[in-house]
């Protein structure tokens, strides 16, 4: 159980994309009590004091997926329309979760970052 974690018996936590079960916000609760890192699936959560997330670019995700359904509006059968993968990734850092973990974040981290929080 997520709860039960402590500092020292894990390196970081990555949380799940399930926001059904509200681990995410629970991640976000006990992690930095516990000087626990965390990963996360949307600068979202970098916002609200996680410390880093790196996934595909959702806006970038919904105009993809509009082209493809335009195409089968224009009458492509489904079938015939090729899967793409997404194209843009962000990465987010928090900084001052960074710092109040005692973690440094290299520059090179730094400069690939597409948001870094302060």
């Amino acid at each position: 159980m997520i709860s039960a974690v402590r500092k020292g018996e894990v390196d970081g936590i990555f949380s799940p994309r399930l926001l059904v079960l509200n681990i995410p916000g629970l991640i976000l609760e006990i992690a930095p009590k516990r000087a626990i890192p965390t990963m996360f699936d949307d600068a979202f959560y970098v916002e609200r004091a996680g410390l880093a997330s790196y996934a595909a670019n959702l806006y970038g995700l919904g105009r993809q997926a509009a082209r493809l359904v335009d195409k089968i509006l224009k009458g492509a059968k489904p079938g015939d329309v090729p899967v793409e993968q997404p194209t843009k990734f962000e990465l987010a850092i928090n900084l001052k979760a960074a710092k109040a973990l005692g973690i440094t974040i290299p520059q090179s981290i730094l400069l690939r970052a597409d948001r870094v929080l302060q």
